[in-house]
């Protein structure tokens, strides 16, 4: 039998496997678990061991076998897990994930870091000095010569706003870096795509290059890059690391049918490809496009007439929309499948900078589309990262505050109509009101007069804003506030902060539901229907001769109240023919104004059609880019109608900001 095909639901039920033993683990470090914790960590690790010992994954056997062992120990009541402990059992759950990956993706494996792993637990198992000094000359001796790092961008890197030139420039700080470009992925420049990374690097750093140093100059882009680094030894390879080479063989041993029914059958589930629900969920829209066009082709027809026609077409309308609630809920997932890194990382980077920091997460049930939690994870590490860096004090500050030394960062989430709020939340120093005025007076960015304390925080979204007086290794990374609210903004949320001196900061995100289906508003444009995201549109009106004015470079500003906006005539953007111009004023009869990134705008349309759900379909993969576009939707009668993208305007004509 080819055990190959049953690597899958391996690797995959391991990652959620060492996923629970993190999870366990940190509960037991912080006091929060209960009896069952302990035997729930032990019976992953088993699992684990089961599972790489039927497929031959010596390497994961023999870790998991040393992991196993302790952890049985504990839960016996012979072995008392103190933090210490803890650390190297969290370092041996990093060294697993990382032998998962080489596994499944036919990497090498970082013998050093499995080294220390190993080394770390035996320690542990003996207990007594002779394996301390063994354990230190194993890690000395297995000191590599140099670091080889394979970095492949992923094409979208540079809309996250990261830099590959900064991380390079950030590894040469710590050693000589060699450096290979590979440009094996650049188009033809007909079709190169200024927005899409396209080349890559093998790099090279001495070995004495802290392992952590690495890790952390590429923290900002983990997820958005093809990473391998690997340890190149110093001397010919030990027993230990042929055994570690020889992981990828097979012995034969194990039940294999027992695993793959355990794979799917333990939890009343079964595993199904995301690729799957997508052409399953891009039916059921296609399903709710046909079932509009029948639904208004049918308005014409004599309902006395064709009376049994129209009660099925209603009961077809109620099936397809029950469908669709139905066929959407598959990709919904529980909003901790985002909180789970966080209690790790608090734990770590409380450490690190000397912090003490109480993690509280609720809400973590909430449900959100799966594109959608991908989407979200990296504003909000950088979110949490800056509430520990820069928002908790020092326990020593906060002792002199009068407050508790251990300060404490709250997650939150909850359903809020038809969209989602998040919110990370602080007990820390709070934000410095004149100090961000200050600072924003010295970039030379504009604020209102007598500012209220929600435009202030709303200046550090402003590109490269800092008040930091000097730059940690988690700060001065090129990624900023900024970045956070267009990653946000480009998923149709927004991003406020609410922040009251010496006592805290809120940073509260709002989301929509999923990215498949939005709520739009339908206009009429040069003989064209629109859609524009209802959650940008703030009001329509029609506009006055008076209230119209061009200034500098021809830029025509519509008066809004007492703001001056730009006036976009999306007709002459789109290149369509316009109509219902008013000869007074010279625009379209009708004015929607729309807020995205920060930026109002005043958009001329002919005429407000209404307002529906509309099934979003991606123009780039059907077809190219194309500015001031974000999507596409079929409308009920068979037509293709764009949806706007008010941001995407605004850069694409370089409009000013509203007065």
């Amino acid at each position: 039998m080819d055990i190959r095909k049953f690597h899958a639901a391996f690797y995959e039920e391991s990652r959620e496997n060492l996923d629970a033993m993190e999870s366990g683990l940190l509960a037991l470090e912080s006091g929060t678990a209960d009896g069952e914790t302990i035997h729930v960590v032990f019976r992953a690790a088993h699992s684990i061991k089961g599972g790489a010992a039927t497929f031959g994954f010596t390497s994961i056997t023999d870790l998991t076998h040393l992991l196993e062992t302790l952890l049985d120990e504990a839960r016996a009541g012979k072995r008392a897990l103190g933090s210490d402990e803890i650390g190297a059992l969290l370092v041996a759950v990093d060294v697993l994930r990382g032998l998962l990956a080489a596994a499944e993706h036919g990497d090498a494996i970082d013998e050093v870091g499995l080294a220390r792993a190993r080394a770390g637990l035996e320690r542990m198992l003996k207990g007594d000095a002779a394996a301390s000094a063994q354990a230190t000359a194993t890690t000395a001796d297995a000191a590599p010569e140099r670091w080889q790092i394979g970095f492949r961008p992923a094409p979208s890197l540079f809309m996250g706003g990261n830099d590959p030139l900064r991380i390079l420039r950030e590894l040469g700080r710590h050693g000589d870096l060699g450096v290979t470009c590979l440009d094996e992925r650049v188009p033809a420049f007909a079709t190169m795509d200024p927005y899409e990374a396209y080349l890559a690097w093998d790099l090279t750093l001495p070995g004495d290059v802290p392992r952590t140093a690495i890790d952390e100059a590429f923290a900002w882009v983990e997820d958005e890059c093809e990473l391998s680094i690997q340890a190149i030894a110093a001397q010919p390879k030990s027993p230990l690391a042929e055994a570690v080479a020889a992981a990828t063989g097979s012995d034969g041993g194990g039940n294999v049918a027992q695993f793959a029914q355990r794979a799917s059958d333990s939890d009343g589930s079964i595993r199904v490809a995301v690729s799957k629900v997508d052409v399953l969920i891009n039916l059921v829209g296609e399903l709710v496009i046909t079932q509009a066009m029948l639904r208004q082709r049918s308005a014409q027809l004599d309902p006395v007439a064709h009376e049994l026609l129209l009660s099925g077409l209603d009961q077809l309308d109620r099936n397809t929309r029950d469908l669709q609630e139905a066929v959407m809920g598959v990709r919904m997932l529980p909003v901790d499948f985002a909180f789970s890194r966080f209690p790790r990382m608090v734990r770590d980077l409380s450490a690190r900078l000397e912090k003490k920091v109480r993690l509280r997460m609720t809400g973590e049930g909430t449900e959100l589309d799966k594109g959608m939690i991908e989407k979200i994870v990296d504003p909000l590490v950088h979110l949490v990262r800056n509430a520990i860096d820069h928002g908790l004090e020092s326990p020593a500050d906060r002792r002199a505050a009068g407050k508790d030394e251990t300060g404490t960062l709250s997650l939150s989430a909850a359903h809020q109509g038809g969209h989602i709020l998040i919110e990370i939340s602080d007990d820390g120093r709070g934000l410095d009101r004149e100090r961000i005025l200050g600072k924003a007076a010295e970039r030379g960015i504009p604020v209102a007069d007598n500012p209220t304390d929600a435009q202030v925080w709303d200046l550090v979204f402003a590109p490269g804003f800092s008040t930091a007086e000097q730059l940690t290794d988690l700060s001065g990374r090129g990624v900023g506030m900024d970045v956070v609210r267009k990653n946000i903004t480009a998923l149709g949320g927004q991003v406020e902060i609410r922040s009251r001196r010496g006592q805290g900061t809120t940073v509260a995100i709002k989301l929509p539901l999923t990215l498949a289906i939005l709520d739009g508003m339908s206009v009429a444009v040069g003989g064209e229907v629109f859609i524009v995201p209802l959650n940008t549109v703030i009001e329509s009106l029609q506009p006055e001769a008076a209230d119209v004015r061009t200034i500098a470079n021809d830029t025509r500003v519509l008066k809004v109240r007492d703001d001056y906006l730009p006036l976009v005539d999306l007709a002459s953007f789109y290149g369509l023919h316009a109509r219902n111009r008013n000869a007074a004023t010279g625009t379209a009869g009708i004015v929607v104004v729309v807020e995205s990134e920060g930026q109002r705008l005043a958009l001329e349309v002919d005429e407000l059609v209404g307002q529906q759900q509309v099934v979003v379909k991606n123009l780039e993969a059907n077809y190219r880019r194309v500015p001031g576009v974000s999507g596409a939707t079929i409308l009920g009668d068979g037509r293709v109608a764009l949806i706007v993208d008010a941001g995407g305007l605004g850069a694409a004509l370089r409009l000013p900001a509203a007065a």
